[in-house]
């Protein structure tokens, strides 16, 4: 979607509430993308919030407006209005009080988790209903899709039953990149949200007190293709050997964060290896790994063996 097609949908939101035309939206949007190099998405999250304090509005009173009906394997963007046809997987206990319901819908494509929150004032879901839930919007975490409920979301159970298919799949290759963005980082404490400061700001909630954490977003190329995958904490932890008390040793010692990423690289680049989890998106997110013998390494040991 480019910067026109984005202002244009920014401006169907707000056109009630204020003053404003496509080239007003066009030209906030422009001057991020374009001088400040911001990008484009990024640009849209800051042009909306800025537009809702203008408006004196919550963010879940915005409405998407002529959703597209989609799975929930092909949710790959962040802060999207959709719609979807899922049953309620499973249901958890929320972890804070401002939230009603979270849990897992599925699909035949897979499942993703979802929140509503209680200011939203919606009906609780049933496990095991199918549902059509117009007006969710998309979110997104260490590469894991989620949908939140708002108070625009309608609800309406389905006579049908929804089958849940399984997303998990299983990829191996060497590791040839640890991008951006891996290694010490900080995330957003606000409730649910936890995305990744960018120079201590958070997208949504602005300047904030970060909590630490570590990831390993990587690529892994089998020699036909390349597969990006995300390793959470736990994961980054067993992969590198390196805790998260260690690691902010590490970079307090070097008066730099980037120290981590760089000695993770240094110890996991070139080496191969096999992980299974869900796919959300262009992202495996890794539940389960093993090392591989490196093919360099077992033609070394079989040339040695019938050398014997």
């Amino acid at each position: 979607m480019n910067v026109q097609q984005h202002a244009q949908e920014i401006h169907e939101q707000f056109s009630d509430e204020l003053d404003i035309t496509v080239d007003d939206v066009e030209e906030r949007l422009n001057t991020l993308v374009n001088e400040y190099r911001v990008p484009v998405e990024e640009a849209r999250r800051s042009v909306v919030s800025s537009y809702l304090e203008e408006a004196g509005m919550e963010r879940d009173q915005l409405g998407g407006g002529g959703n597209e009906t989609v799975q929930v394997a092909d949710i790959d963007q962040d802060e999207q209005w959709v719609d979807v046809r899922v049953t309620v997987d499973q249901l958890w206990e929320p972890r804070s009080d401002s939230i009603s319901q979270v849990g897992l819908l599925g699909d035949e494509s897979g499942t993703i988790k979802f929140v509503s929150f209680k200011t939203s004032e919606l009906p609780k879901l049933a496990e095991g209903q199918s549902y059509k839930l117009g007006n969710v919007v998309t979110d997104e975490y260490q590469g894991n899709y989620s949908v939140k409920l708002n108070k625009t979301t309608s609800i309406t159970e389905l006579d049908e039953e929804i089958e849940v298919g399984d997303n998990s799949v299983s990829v191996e290759g060497a590791l040839v990149d640890i991008q951006s963005g891996s290694g010490l980082i900080k995330r957003c404490p606000e409730d649910d949200c936890t995305r990744v400061l960018q120079n201590g700001r958070c997208s949504e909630h602005g300047s904030v007190e970060g909590e630490f954490d570590l990831r390993i977003k990587g690529v892994l190329d089998d020699g036909e293709a390349v597969h990006e995958v995300i390793f959470d904490r736990e994961q980054t932890e067993a992969l590198t050997g390196t805790t998260l008390e260690e690691a902010k040793d590490m970079a307090m010692d070097a008066l730099d964060t980037t120290v981590v990423a760089d000695e993770m690289r240094t110890g996991t680049l070139g080496r191969y290896y096999r992980v299974s989890g869900p796919q959300f998106g262009r992202y495996v997110l890794v539940d389960e790994f093993e090392r591989l013998s490196d093919p360099v390494d077992a033609e070394a040991a079989l040339i040695e063996a019938r050398s014997i």
